[in-house]
């Protein structure tokens, strides 16, 4: 059920030169990405009343992450999750994926982790959590997942820190008349075609460029090798929305608050300007979707069903925590400033009508302990 290291690293010696080289490749750029968030954020410290505090940045200490294996090995999720631990500073990496095919097991070695564990669902998410066999307990956890995992992640949220509550991955292109009907339809389906539950959506402000790609759907379909699959899709979940100008549209896009946002309007950077909810922005015609999911730096682990609103994607700061400290001296204490503070936490007790607190604060100011040393 578990892969060693050494296992791992055999895998990715086994595995074609090529394919191999294209994980390092990715590995690296998601790495430069997230090395430049980790660099973002740094420890501080500031003077208050009698001394100073400050926040130190440390990673948790070990991380599980999660790739989905069911319908599609996806080592491109291994690299995502994995590369950012590793990068926030995780001294262990567990990674859980059911079924892993060799470029899987390939992408665990190139990402540095400790192991992997041949779970999926739910049960890899307890295994991670609770820990199971060779693989111990995580204090953060991570990965995209079926509803399963999903479900899994909500009842230990809270024991551990998780990236996010994700349903089905979706989609949304902003598009206008200058758009390539051949690229938005190609760009839906290769969402459509993640499972039946995913979402394809248009927004466009052209009647025109709605029936082109509605004919490119069928036509690209014809021939899609997963067709079954993204057909569903988007005869079940696909939508479009025309809208009689560009500011409908962006404001369309932001009720909609999409995982994935594509922008392929004419001056798509100023039309970017104004849109606000998305968990990743893809701006120009250029700018495919699936380059996010295939490594070009930031992650493809993303907020969906409109929650872009109030969270952000996987990143190294869902395995970093945030912990304050203060210092304050004791020849400082004699200050005027932290007489001051003390006076204002007495206060604060007292109208809360927690006494204990103010009478711990009081205890601290200059005249109350001169009291206590004459008294002695």
């Amino acid at each position: 059920m578990v892969f060693t290291k050494a296992q791992l690293k055999e895998a990715a010696d086994g595995l074609d030169p090529n394919e191999r080289q294209v994980l390092e490749r990715t590995a690296d750029r998601i790495r430069a990405f997230a090395q430049a968030q980790r660099d973002a954020l740094v420890p501080i410290t500031v003077d208050i009343p009698g001394g100073k505090a400050g926040h130190h940045v440390d990673a948790v200490e070990r991380a599980g992450c999660y790739a989905p294996g069911g319908r599609y090995p996806l080592p491109s999720s291994v690299l995502m999750t994995a590369v950012t631990a590793r990068v926030a500073g995780c001294k262990e990496v567990y990674v859980a994926s059911p079924r892993p095919v060799q470029a899987t097991l390939a992408a665990a070695h190139i990402a540095g982790a400790d192991a992997l564990l041949c779970v999926g669902g739910a049960q890899a998410i307890a295994a991670l959590v609770y820990g199971c066999g060779d693989v111990p307990p995580c204090d953060a956890v991570a990965g995209p997942g079926n509803k399963f995992v999903t479900a899994a992640k909500s009842l230990v949220a809270g024991k551990v820190a998780i990236d996010m509550l994700a349903g089905p991955s979706e989609v949304l292109v902003l598009a206008d008349e200058t758009a390539d009907a051949a690229v938005v339809a190609a760009d839906m389906l290769a969402q459509a075609e993640h499972d039946t539950m995913a979402v394809s959506e248009l927004v466009t402000t052209s009647e025109e460029l709605l029936n082109k790609v509605e004919v490119e759907l069928f036509k690209q379909l014809a021939v899609l090798p997963t067709a079954d699959v993204a057909r569903e899709a988007i005869e079940k979940n696909g939508w479009a929305c025309l809208c009689p100008t560009m500011e409908v549209a962006v404001n369309v896009c932001n009720v909609a608050a999409p995982e994935h946002l594509e922008v392929q309007t004419a001056n798509a950077p100023e039309v970017a300007k104004g849109l606000q909810h998305y968990g990743g922005l893809f701006i120009g015609d250029g700018c495919a979707e699936v380059v996010g999911d295939y490594g070009a730096g930031p992650n493809h682990t993303l907020p969906t069903g409109g929650t872009a609103r109030s969270s952000g994607g996987l990143s190294v700061f869902t395995f970093l925590r945030i912990r304050t400290w203060m210092q304050i001296d004791q020849a400082d204490i004699s200050g005027d400033a932290y007489a001051g503070l003390l006076k204002d936490a007495s206060t604060l007790g007292r109208m809360e009508g927690l006494i204990g607190h103010a009478q711990a604060a009081e205890m601290r100011l200059p005249e109350a302990a001169a009291k206590r040393r004459k008294l002695e």
